[in-house]
């Protein structure tokens, strides 16, 4: 990357950003790092509550990248001790605790993903049980000190539980507390987190100013909505993109959003400067470009980002096979079955191609189940003796039924 003055630098970061507290702040430490060429500390947090991560999750890690490329020091933080403790942020109740296997397991899969994006060189992984598991008692409680009740309870989420008479757990108000404390430990300059995250990073301030540090910059980047449009990307909720996913789900997947949602992901997951997908944008609208073949350059983009151009390119070649020309994909799973009667809804549940019969039964009613290209009607259906049969099931699910002879 060409050297930027830190006025370039600070545009550069800012692209998709939600808050900078204090962008006028942010400013002096790119200006301080230059003058004294110590590169500046940037910290973002992940409690490793779930083994795998979604294309929500490189919203954060692609800043971080951001940085990097400034020349600036990057600490991946694995939360091992607060995920013990559960992130209360944007909770309506208390959240389960890991256990320590859990953490432990979550978080040697974070280690192996994250470098997908982030530069191994340029990052530090570190864990918060380094300095947390010291804390004694007395530590705890001279950290507590440091904040008040009344402060904790401007928190939105606990706000509105306190108001509702839904139970907070004291270890929940600790939570924000333990984050902010390893901004001290770290000595943060900046920290990164999602718009959820607002409150606990401006704790981070606050305490960083009580232990006599100077308080860290704090930027927020968006919560990237799911294949939906509508929620944010949850694996929970089933509208995500996997980072691990193969190159042919996670390219059908980005096909399968909204052109809207389209501009979005262009802006938070990929490089292409803003005033391209201005520009696109308004063809598209103009019907001067089709959104489609847009959509196909940004599956391409994101698949090559966690596979290669290869494997992005071959997905491509098989998405057009299979759905604009009516083919089949290549790799067909097969089952082999009895000739005869069978019901169709305990199949397709039986074989991962339902979540429940119940599922089954509506994507029948609703002409989303296909047998050797005709729309299923029935939900009983007969397989002739000796015969083999392509069952699709929406538009990515297929099955070849071979019936014994």
């Amino acid at each position: 990357m060409p050297r930027m003055t830190p006025e370039e630098q600070l545009a550069y970061l800012k692209r998709g950003t939600v808050d900078i507290i204090d962008e006028k702040e942010l400013l002096e430490k790119l200006k301080r790092a230059e003058k004294t060429g110590k590169p500046l500390k940037i910290k973002a947090g992940f409690d490793p509550t779930a083994p795998d991560l979604h294309l929500g999750h490189t919203v954060l890690l692609r800043k971080m990248r951001h940085f990097q490329d400034l020349g600036h020091e990057v600490y991946f933080l694995i939360g091992d001790f607060t995920a013990m403790i559960g992130d209360p942020s944007g909770r309506s109740e208390t959240r389960p605790p890991l256990s320590r296997e859990q953490v432990l397991e979550n978080a040697k899969t974070y280690e192996a993903q994250v470098f997908k994006i982030l530069d191994p060189e340029k990052t530090r992984v570190v864990f918060n049980s380094q300095w947390m598991s010291k804390f004694t008692a007395e530590d705890f409680i001279r950290l507590c000190a440091k904040y008040t009740v009344a402060r904790m309870l401007e928190r939105e989420d606990f706000k509105k539980r306190f108001e509702s008479h839904r139970p907070i757990a004291i270890h929940e108000l600790i939570y924000p507390l333990i984050q902010a404390y390893d901004s001290v430990a770290l000595e943060a300059d900046v920290e990164l987190g999602g718009t959820d995250q607002l409150f606990n990073l401006l704790v981070g301030r606050d305490i960083q100013r009580e232990y006599g540090q100077e308080p860290q910059v704090v930027m927020t980047v968006p919560i990237l909505e799911g294949l939906d449009g509508v929620q944010k990307m949850s694996k929970s909720l089933g509208n995500y993109i996997g980072i691990t996913e193969p190159p042919q789900e996670m390219f059908g997947k980005v096909m399968s959003i909204s052109d809207e949602l389209m501009w979005r992901y262009y802006e938070l997951l990929t490089d292409i400067p803003l005033e391209q997908i201005a520009k696109w944008k308004e063809e598209a609208s103009s019907g001067r470009v089709n959104p489609k073949d847009l959509k196909v350059k940004l599956a391409k983009i994101i698949v090559a980002q966690f596979h290669s151009e290869e494997a992005a390119e071959k997905a491509a070649q098989e998405f057009e096979k299979v759905f604009a020309k009516g083919g089949l994909p290549e790799d067909i799973p097969q089952v082999e079955v009895e000739s005869g009667n069978i019901w169709l809804p305990r199949f397709l549940k039986e074989h991962g191609l339902a979540k429940s019969t119940s599922e089954a039964r509506r994507l029948i009613s609703q002409g989303g189940v296909h047998l050797d290209g005709q729309k299923v009607q029935e939900e009983d259906i007969t397989l002739k003796n000796g015969q083999d049969y392509v069952l699709r099931v929406g538009k990515k699910r297929f099955l070849k039924i071979v019936v014994k002879p």
